[in-house]
């Protein structure tokens, strides 16, 4: 887990932020509010929101789909580049999540954009799919628990539409993944999942360096 991209030195990452990020002030609040917390550093690193929302923009997606709320700083990254027609679905288990990102959205303007799912992120997936909404969103985000990162990729492949894109956050868990020694859970489940996307033909993948690496899956259309 990271809150800023680890493979620069200090003094790199400073200058890349000094000419690049351009940070909303609800959005730079409420990072400084998640850095407070004793778990501040669970959050997407700044660059990473900014570079999400470009790729939401350049897609010009209206519906997104995220697992894994926290803070709701990376909720309202995405929340701030979609259209005024747009919704975000954003997925935890906490309650408290919504309680501290709830008055930043609502600075921010996003509020009524963000619908924040309190339940098993698994099971609001299934809803989403009964409910006929399969093939119906422009992007999605994976960012919870490790372990259930399959069955969450396993999903949101089903809610993409064909030419839509799939983030997921964590892939390189701080070069864990790379050590075939390694025995934290995590990073083996990583390690697996990163395999199974390589083989996965169904889409055409980047993984980036950027904060603990970041994945991108584009789900193929039917004829690509």
């Amino acid at each position: 887990m990271s809150d800023k991209t680890g493979n620069l030195s200090p003094l790199i990452y400073d200058y890349l932020l000094s000419v690049s990020l351009r940070e909303p002030e609800p959005l730079t609040q409420l990072r400084k509010a998640t850095d407070q917390l004793p778990y501040g550093d669970m959050q997407i690193a700044p660059d990473q929101g900014q570079f999400m929302a470009l790729l939401i923009q350049l897609m010009g997606a209206k519906k997104v789909l995220e697992i894994g709320t926290f803070t709701g700083y990376s909720a309202l990254w995405m929340a701030l580049a979609l259209p005024a027609d747009g919704t975000l679905i954003t997925c935890d288990i906490y309650p408290e999540c919504r309680h501290f990102a709830l008055p930043h959205w609502r600075s921010a303007g996003m509020a009524d954009k963000i619908d924040m799912r309190i339940a098993p992120a698994l099971e609001t997936l299934d809803d989403l799919l009964i409910m006929g909404q399969a093939g119906t969103f422009d992007f999605a985000f994976i960012d919870a628990d490790k372990g259930n990162y399959s069955h969450y990729y396993a999903k949101c492949f089903e809610l993409i539409r064909p030419g839509g894109l799939i983030a997921i956050d964590n892939v390189l868990w701080g070069g864990a993944v790379a050590d075939p020694k390694e025995t934290d859970p995590d990073a083996i489940a990583l390690s697996h999942f990163n395999q199974a996307l390589y083989q996965d033909d169904r889409i055409k993948l980047s993984i980036l360096a950027i904060a603990d690496g970041l994945t991108l899956a584009f789900k193929r259309n039917s004829t690509a």
